[in-house]
């Protein structure tokens, strides 16, 4: 794309809340991304939910607020088809003025974990499915969208309705598009359990294309419901009586010779894989905070409603927290089924693939898998039960210590302390409001 062609073009970078943070630039520009002429605060990847800085944050006042130097991504500029001027996004990364990756950048949390596989010759193939919520968001509360064809509201749930995809098909013919037009590998849509939910699939690619991808296609689902006079949420709970919306992850291991590590040609899958789902499990408790980031998260993490609440794996059985998905013994991969559509996709992957090499590095053994209905089962680790909690653990727990940064817990503890007393300040009618298009 020929940035200097364009009348302006945008740089960003993606903050703890899985926000874009950057500006708007002339076509001038296009010549000195790579230079270090690109500059924003450190601070401004750690501000809050509605984009204040943190109390006490040492990236502030302490250290005089000082900037640091954005750089492209490899992942290239993209354009911005929600935008009614051609536009384009060039997605960055922040560093200090000797090269050297800021700790608080989720980005750079994913690669430096990345690492830990490329070390041992091997990479990480991810996808996730990602369920949102078209709604209309005019009024005091949230409310079904209209139907674009009858131009009544919608009432009752259509899970795999073909009537319903149809309706909004407008919609989603430009989403297919857009997701073409910036290389977002978009697979198959349906209409899912909730009023107005829906859930598009992105295909298996490299682990850090798929958390690009990710935090681009939310904010291009965003951006094109805004077009067609309807907002679409990725919170995870948009009604309180119906179904919520999750985020799952697919992933598996490759070596240099493109094997699978998780393949040992049956259904059981490899020690590699059980060492992995070891990881997994033992580090869930300690991460909720990283699948469930906000207040409105909890409300989806209860028992019996589709969103794992306890620490599980099984074959073939989705009301595990970890599902082995059958199939083909050459695409043997694990899948992580409890973070909400809510979260931060960087910091998602980063904590999911950091604790299955944490067991993979320990040789970890998991439990024996489930059977049956994992919500019935007692004596399972449980996620924490609230917000408070999450940060709590999230902060203290040594298995978090070995995938994060000091630096970025710190942070992202102290952004999510001033989320609970700025929220606590706030009519909870109105709590939906700071969520709907933000997370």
């Amino acid at each position: 794309m020929d940035l200097s062609a364009l009348h302006s073009f945008r740089v960003a970078a993606c903050d703890l809340n899985g926000q874009l943070r950057g500006k708007r630039v002339p076509p001038s520009y296009s010549d000195k991304l790579n230079k270090g002429s690109v500059r924003m605060p450190f601070s401004a990847l750690n501000v809050d939910l509605w984009g204040a800085d943190i109390d006490g944050s040492p990236l502030v006042f302490e250290t005089g607020d000082a900037d640091g130097v954005l750089l492209p991504t490899d992942r290239g500029a993209v354009p911005m088809p929600w935008l009614e001027v051609e536009t384009a996004l060039v997605p960055m990364c922040l560093y200090d003025d000797h090269g050297t990756p800021f700790t608080g950048d989720p980005r750079h949390a994913l690669s430096a974990v990345l690492d830990r596989y490329t070390q041992r010759g091997w990479s990480v193939i991810a996808a996730t499915e990602l369920e949102f919520t078209l709604l209309d968001s005019s009024g005091a509360q949230p409310q079904p969208p209209l139907n674009p064809i009858t131009g009544r509201r919608l009432v009752d749930e259509a899970v795999l309705s073909m009537a319903e995809m149809d309706a909004f098909d407008a919609f989603f013919t430009e989403l297919y598009d857009g997701c073409a037009a910036m290389g977002i590998p978009a697979q198959t849509a349906i209409s899912e359990s909730g009023i107005g939910q829906f859930e598009i699939n992105l295909n298996h690619q490299d682990a850090m294309r798929c958390a690009d991808d990710t935090l681009l296609f939310k904010v291009l689902t965003r951006g094109l419901a805004r077009k067609h006079g309807f907002t679409a949420t990725f919170m995870s709970k948009p009604y309180a009586d119906d179904a919520g919306n999750g985020m799952h992850v697919h992933f598996s291991v490759v070596d240099q010779a493109g094997r699978n590590v998780f393949d040992n040609g049956g259904p059981e899958g490899t020690d590699t894989l059980r060492h992995a789902v070891a990881g997994c499990l033992s580090a869930m408790p300690g991460s909720t905070l990283i699948f469930a980031p906000h207040g409105n998260s909890y409300t989806r993490l209860v028992p019996g409603a589709h969103a794992p609440t306890g620490a599980s794996w099984a074959y073939e059985n989705r009301t595990a927290a970890l599902r082995i998905p059958g199939g083909a013994p050459a695409a043997r991969r694990i899948e992580h089924r409890v973070a909400g559509g809510d979260i931060n996709p960087y910091l998602m992957l980063a904590a999911v693939l950091g604790a299955a090499m944490n067991g993979i590095e320990d040789a970890a053994q998991p439990p024996a898998p489930i059977t049956g209905n994992a919500y019935e089962i007692g004596g399972l680790p449980q996620l924490a039960g609230d917000w408070e909690a999450a940060i709590t653990t999230f902060e203290s727990d040594p298995k978090v210590a070995r995938i994060f940064p000091a630096d970025l817990i710190r942070f992202l503890a102290m952004t999510k302390r001033q989320e609970i007393r700025r929220f606590a300040e706030r009519p909870p009618e109105e709590h939906w409001l700071s969520y709907v298009e933000a997370v």
